[in-house]
Protein backbone atom coordinates (compact mmCIF):
# COMPACT_ATOMS: atom_id res chain seq x y z
CA UNK A 1 0.00 0.00 0.00
CA UNK A 2 1.19 3.39 -0.76
CA UNK A 3 0.78 6.27 1.51
CA UNK A 4 -0.01 10.10 0.32
CA UNK A 5 2.02 12.42 1.92
CA UNK A 6 -0.95 13.63 4.60
CA UNK A 7 -0.58 10.04 5.70
CA UNK A 8 3.27 9.56 6.19
CA UNK A 9 2.94 13.72 7.63
CA UNK A 10 0.18 12.60 10.20
CA UNK A 11 2.25 9.77 11.27
CA UNK A 12 5.57 10.95 11.54
CA UNK A 13 3.69 13.74 13.75
CA UNK A 14 2.05 10.87 15.78
CA UNK A 15 5.31 9.28 16.86
CA UNK A 16 4.64 6.27 14.91
CA UNK A 17 8.14 4.31 14.75
CA UNK A 18 7.01 2.24 11.53
CA UNK A 19 5.87 5.57 9.74
CA UNK A 20 9.08 7.09 10.89
CA UNK A 21 10.94 4.03 9.41
CA UNK A 22 8.69 4.27 5.97
CA UNK A 23 9.45 8.12 5.56
CA UNK A 24 13.32 7.18 5.58
CA UNK A 25 13.06 5.15 3.57
CA UNK A 26 10.82 7.33 1.19
CA UNK A 27 13.61 9.65 1.62
CA UNK A 28 16.38 7.53 0.59
CA UNK A 29 14.36 6.19 -2.65
CA UNK A 30 16.40 7.97 -5.87
CA UNK A 31 13.31 6.88 -7.96
CA UNK A 32 11.74 10.12 -9.12
CA UNK A 33 8.11 9.49 -7.89
CA UNK A 34 9.10 8.58 -4.43
CA UNK A 35 11.47 12.32 -4.43
CA UNK A 36 8.59 14.27 -5.66
CA UNK A 37 6.97 12.84 -2.55
CA UNK A 38 9.43 12.91 0.13
CA UNK A 39 9.99 16.57 -0.96
CA UNK A 40 5.98 17.33 -0.09
CA UNK A 41 6.47 14.90 3.10
CA UNK A 42 9.63 17.03 4.19
CA UNK A 43 8.16 20.04 3.47
CA UNK A 44 5.22 19.33 5.80
CA UNK A 45 7.62 18.28 8.43
CA UNK A 46 9.31 21.50 8.20
CA UNK A 47 7.49 23.19 10.65
CA UNK A 48 8.11 20.56 13.46
CA UNK A 49 12.06 20.10 13.26
CA UNK A 50 15.06 22.11 15.19
CA UNK A 51 13.92 21.04 18.28
CA UNK A 52 16.92 18.41 19.00
CA UNK A 53 20.19 18.29 19.70
CA UNK A 54 22.25 17.51 16.85
CA UNK A 55 25.31 15.84 17.65
CA UNK A 56 27.93 14.03 15.92
CA UNK A 57 30.19 11.34 17.07
CA UNK A 58 33.67 10.48 15.11
CA UNK A 59 36.81 8.21 15.63
CA UNK A 60 39.16 5.92 15.13
CA UNK A 61 38.51 2.60 14.90
CA UNK A 62 38.85 0.72 18.50
CA UNK A 63 37.78 4.25 19.95
CA UNK A 64 34.80 3.11 21.08
CA UNK A 65 32.07 4.76 19.39
CA UNK A 66 29.48 2.27 19.32
CA UNK A 67 29.76 1.26 22.78
CA UNK A 68 29.75 5.13 24.12
CA UNK A 69 26.58 5.63 21.57
CA UNK A 70 24.91 2.83 23.14
CA UNK A 71 25.43 3.40 27.08
CA UNK A 72 25.19 7.22 26.61
CA UNK A 73 21.60 6.63 24.19
CA UNK A 74 20.27 4.26 27.41
CA UNK A 75 21.49 7.15 29.78
CA UNK A 76 19.36 9.61 28.27
CA UNK A 77 16.49 7.49 27.86
CA UNK A 78 17.15 7.24 31.74
CA UNK A 79 16.71 10.85 31.92
CA UNK A 80 13.52 10.90 30.11
CA UNK A 81 14.77 11.51 26.75
CA UNK A 82 13.92 9.86 23.52
CA UNK A 83 17.07 9.02 20.87
CA UNK A 84 17.71 8.86 16.92
CA UNK A 85 20.68 7.10 16.44
CA UNK A 86 22.35 7.78 12.72
CA UNK A 87 25.11 6.55 11.23
CA UNK A 88 27.11 7.86 8.09
CA UNK A 89 29.15 5.09 6.80
CA UNK A 90 30.44 5.15 2.64
CA UNK A 91 32.04 1.66 3.06
CA UNK A 92 28.66 0.67 3.01
CA UNK A 93 28.45 0.85 -0.43
CA UNK A 94 31.02 -1.71 -0.98
CA UNK A 95 31.21 -3.93 1.99
CA UNK A 96 27.83 -3.72 3.55
CA UNK A 97 29.73 -1.46 6.51
CA UNK A 98 26.80 -0.11 8.73
CA UNK A 99 23.85 -1.75 7.58
CA UNK A 100 25.36 -5.45 9.17
CA UNK A 101 26.59 -3.76 11.99
CA UNK A 102 24.49 -0.79 13.88
CA UNK A 103 22.27 -2.76 15.09
CA UNK A 104 23.81 -5.58 16.56
CA UNK A 105 26.52 -3.57 17.75
CA UNK A 106 24.12 -1.90 19.83
CA UNK A 107 21.32 -4.59 20.75
CA UNK A 108 20.32 -2.80 24.37
CA UNK A 109 19.76 0.48 22.40
CA UNK A 110 17.41 -1.25 19.88
CA UNK A 111 15.21 -2.62 22.03
CA UNK A 112 14.41 0.47 23.50
CA UNK A 113 11.27 2.14 22.25
CA UNK A 114 12.50 5.49 23.49
CA UNK A 115 15.41 5.13 20.51
CA UNK A 116 15.17 4.75 17.37
CA UNK A 117 18.55 3.46 15.16
CA UNK A 118 18.71 3.50 11.71
CA UNK A 119 22.35 3.22 9.50
CA UNK A 120 23.61 4.43 6.36
CA UNK A 121 21.72 3.39 3.02
CA UNK A 122 23.61 0.61 0.78
CA UNK A 123 24.67 1.68 -2.38
CA UNK A 124 24.56 5.50 -1.99
CA UNK A 125 27.63 7.33 -2.89
CA UNK A 126 28.87 9.85 -0.21
CA UNK A 127 27.25 12.61 -0.79
CA UNK A 128 23.87 10.47 -1.03
CA UNK A 129 24.43 9.26 2.33
CA UNK A 130 24.56 13.11 3.44
CA UNK A 131 21.27 13.78 1.70
CA UNK A 132 19.54 11.01 2.82
CA UNK A 133 20.98 11.57 6.59
CA UNK A 134 19.93 15.08 6.59
CA UNK A 135 16.61 14.10 5.72
CA UNK A 136 16.36 11.23 7.96
CA UNK A 137 17.47 13.72 10.77
CA UNK A 138 14.59 16.13 10.26
CA UNK A 139 11.90 13.21 10.45
CA UNK A 140 13.76 12.03 13.59
CA UNK A 141 13.06 15.43 14.89
CA UNK A 142 9.06 15.70 13.80
CA UNK A 143 8.96 12.47 15.15
CA UNK A 144 9.86 14.32 18.84
CA UNK A 145 13.87 12.59 19.19
CA UNK A 146 14.80 14.88 21.25
CA UNK A 147 18.64 14.03 20.89
CA UNK A 148 20.15 12.51 17.29
CA UNK A 149 23.20 10.90 17.28
CA UNK A 150 25.41 10.51 14.30
CA UNK A 151 28.13 8.06 14.12
CA UNK A 152 30.67 8.48 11.00
CA UNK A 153 31.51 5.09 10.43
CA UNK A 154 34.21 6.17 7.32
CA UNK A 155 37.16 8.64 7.47
CA UNK A 156 37.91 11.71 5.54
CA UNK A 157 35.69 13.50 4.12
CA UNK A 158 32.57 11.88 6.34
CA UNK A 159 33.67 13.59 8.98
CA UNK A 160 33.39 17.13 7.67
CA UNK A 161 29.87 16.13 6.21
CA UNK A 162 28.47 15.34 9.73
CA UNK A 163 30.10 18.53 11.11
CA UNK A 164 27.76 20.54 8.67
CA UNK A 165 25.07 18.81 9.95
CA UNK A 166 25.18 19.16 13.39
CA UNK A 167 25.31 21.69 16.74
CA UNK A 168 28.07 19.78 18.30
CA UNK A 169 30.86 17.47 16.92
CA UNK A 170 32.39 15.07 19.37
CA UNK A 171 35.49 13.59 18.91
CA UNK A 172 36.43 10.36 20.36
CA UNK A 173 39.97 9.20 20.94
CA UNK A 174 42.10 6.62 23.23
CA UNK A 175 44.41 7.01 25.83
CA UNK A 176 47.66 6.55 23.34
CA UNK A 177 49.05 10.30 23.23
CA UNK A 178 51.73 10.54 20.79
CA UNK A 179 50.04 7.24 18.22
CA UNK A 180 46.83 8.84 18.91
CA UNK A 181 47.82 12.58 18.10
CA UNK A 182 49.95 11.96 15.37
CA UNK A 183 46.78 9.63 13.81
CA UNK A 184 44.42 12.60 13.64
CA UNK A 185 44.29 14.49 10.73
CA UNK A 186 44.72 18.09 11.49
CA UNK A 187 41.63 18.93 10.06
CA UNK A 188 39.42 16.97 12.18
CA UNK A 189 40.92 18.17 15.27
CA UNK A 190 39.77 21.46 14.09
CA UNK A 191 36.00 20.29 13.73
CA UNK A 192 36.02 19.39 17.52
CA UNK A 193 33.89 20.64 20.26
CA UNK A 194 34.58 18.09 22.39
CA UNK A 195 37.05 15.55 22.36
CA UNK A 196 36.13 12.49 24.89
CA UNK A 197 39.42 10.33 25.79
CA UNK A 198 37.79 7.00 26.08
CA UNK A 199 39.13 3.42 27.88
CA UNK A 200 40.03 5.76 30.99
CA UNK A 201 39.83 2.27 33.02
CA UNK A 202 41.95 -0.02 34.40
CA UNK A 203 45.72 0.04 33.61
CA UNK A 204 44.71 3.24 30.79
CA UNK A 205 43.69 5.63 33.68
CA UNK A 206 47.05 7.38 33.40
CA UNK A 207 48.16 7.06 30.21
CA UNK A 208 44.01 8.62 29.14
CA UNK A 209 45.06 11.58 31.38
CA UNK A 210 48.19 12.12 29.20
CA UNK A 211 46.56 12.09 26.34
CA UNK A 212 43.65 14.39 27.08
CA UNK A 213 46.83 16.85 28.52
CA UNK A 214 47.88 16.59 24.95
CA UNK A 215 45.03 16.93 23.15
CA UNK A 216 44.31 20.42 25.11
CA UNK A 217 47.43 21.17 24.81
CA UNK A 218 46.89 20.73 20.38
CA UNK A 219 42.78 21.81 20.40
CA UNK A 220 44.80 25.40 21.76
CA UNK A 221 46.81 25.73 18.86
CA UNK A 222 44.27 25.38 16.56
CA UNK A 223 41.63 27.75 18.15
CA UNK A 224 38.83 25.07 16.32
CA UNK A 225 35.27 24.08 17.37
CA UNK A 226 32.09 25.96 16.99
CA UNK A 227 32.23 30.00 17.04
CA UNK A 228 31.28 31.12 20.28
CA UNK A 229 32.43 27.74 22.22
CA UNK A 230 36.26 26.59 22.74
CA UNK A 231 36.77 23.02 22.37
CA UNK A 232 37.20 20.80 25.70
CA UNK A 233 38.50 17.09 26.50
CA UNK A 234 36.75 14.53 28.39
CA UNK A 235 38.31 11.52 30.15
CA UNK A 236 35.07 8.85 29.84
CA UNK A 237 34.67 4.56 30.36
CA UNK A 238 32.43 3.64 27.93
CA UNK A 239 32.79 0.21 29.07
CA UNK A 240 32.52 0.99 32.92
CA UNK A 241 29.51 3.90 32.10
CA UNK A 242 31.52 6.34 33.83
CA UNK A 243 31.72 10.50 32.75
CA UNK A 244 28.23 9.73 31.16
CA UNK A 245 26.68 12.42 33.63
CA UNK A 246 29.15 14.60 33.14
CA UNK A 247 28.97 14.75 29.25
CA UNK A 248 25.24 15.37 29.04
CA UNK A 249 26.10 18.73 31.76
CA UNK A 250 28.68 19.71 28.98
CA UNK A 251 26.24 19.10 26.10
CA UNK A 252 23.63 20.71 28.06
CA UNK A 253 26.04 24.07 28.37
CA UNK A 254 26.85 24.00 24.88
CA UNK A 255 23.78 23.83 23.86
CA UNK A 256 22.16 26.71 26.59
CA UNK A 257 25.40 29.03 26.13
CA UNK A 258 25.17 28.77 22.29
CA UNK A 259 21.57 29.62 22.19
CA UNK A 260 21.90 32.75 24.60
CA UNK A 261 24.55 33.76 22.34
CA UNK A 262 22.64 32.87 18.89
CA UNK A 263 25.63 31.50 17.72
CA UNK A 264 23.30 28.05 17.36
CA UNK A 265 20.75 29.75 15.29
CA UNK A 266 23.56 31.35 13.09
CA UNK A 267 25.16 27.95 12.42
CA UNK A 268 22.03 26.06 11.93
CA UNK A 269 21.86 28.99 9.41
CA UNK A 270 24.35 28.57 8.07
CA UNK A 271 24.64 24.67 7.44
CA UNK A 272 21.14 25.18 5.79
CA UNK A 273 22.67 27.63 3.04
CA UNK A 274 25.57 25.17 2.49
CA UNK A 275 23.27 22.44 2.22
CA UNK A 276 21.36 24.31 -0.20
CA UNK A 277 24.79 24.42 -2.95
CA UNK A 278 25.47 20.85 -2.06
CA UNK A 279 22.15 20.11 -3.55
CA UNK A 280 22.11 22.93 -6.06
CA UNK A 281 25.70 21.08 -6.71
CA UNK A 282 24.78 17.91 -7.18
CA UNK A 283 21.55 17.90 -9.12
CA UNK A 284 23.62 19.98 -11.56
CA UNK A 285 26.16 17.25 -11.97
CA UNK A 286 23.12 14.54 -12.27
CA UNK A 287 21.81 16.53 -15.23
CA UNK A 288 25.12 17.06 -16.62
CA UNK A 289 25.99 13.33 -17.00
CA UNK A 290 22.17 12.88 -18.27
CA UNK A 291 22.59 15.66 -21.05
CA UNK A 292 21.87 13.85 -24.27
CA UNK A 293 24.31 15.51 -26.23
CA UNK A 294 26.78 15.62 -23.52
CA UNK A 295 26.77 11.79 -23.62
CA UNK A 296 27.26 11.91 -27.28
CA UNK A 297 30.71 13.55 -26.76
CA UNK A 298 31.97 12.98 -23.14
CA UNK A 299 33.62 9.33 -24.02
CA UNK A 300 35.44 10.73 -26.66
CA UNK A 301 36.27 14.02 -25.48
CA UNK A 302 38.29 12.39 -22.03
CA UNK A 303 40.13 9.61 -24.50
CA UNK A 304 41.82 12.79 -26.44
CA UNK A 305 42.13 14.79 -23.33
CA UNK A 306 44.50 11.18 -21.81
CA UNK A 307 46.09 11.29 -25.16
CA UNK A 308 46.82 14.68 -24.56
CA UNK A 309 45.07 15.86 -28.04
CA UNK A 310 43.24 18.50 -26.51
CA UNK A 311 43.63 20.14 -23.18
CA UNK A 312 41.23 19.95 -20.06
CA UNK A 313 40.05 23.80 -20.67
CA UNK A 314 39.09 22.76 -24.17
CA UNK A 315 37.26 19.71 -23.43
CA UNK A 316 35.87 21.03 -20.37
CA UNK A 317 34.25 24.03 -22.44
CA UNK A 318 32.91 21.79 -25.00
CA UNK A 319 30.96 19.95 -22.58
CA UNK A 320 29.57 22.72 -21.05
CA UNK A 321 28.50 24.48 -24.87
CA UNK A 322 26.81 21.17 -25.23
CA UNK A 323 25.02 21.28 -21.65
CA UNK A 324 24.00 24.93 -21.98
CA UNK A 325 23.31 24.76 -25.52
CA UNK A 326 21.99 21.52 -26.59
CA UNK A 327 18.43 20.88 -25.95
CA UNK A 328 17.38 18.54 -23.56
CA UNK A 329 18.12 15.99 -21.30
CA UNK A 330 17.49 11.79 -20.80
CA UNK A 331 15.40 11.31 -18.15
CA UNK A 332 14.26 15.35 -16.90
Amino acid sequence: MRHTGQEYIAGVLAGNRRMVAKAITLVESSRAEDRLLAREVLAGLMPHTGGALRVGISGPPGAGKSTFIEVFGLYLIEQGLRVGVLAVDPSSRRSGGSILGDKTRMARLTGSRQAFIRPSPAGESLGGVARCTRESQLILEAAGYEIILIETVGVGQSETLVAGMVDLFVLMALPNAGDELQGMKRGIMELADLVLVNKSDGAFVDAAQRTAGGIESALRLLHGGSVGWDPEVMTISAAEGRGLAEVWSLFSRFREGMTASGALAYKRQEQARAWMWDLVRDGLTQRFMAHVQVKDILQGLELRVVAGEVTAVVAAELLLDRFTDGGGADGL
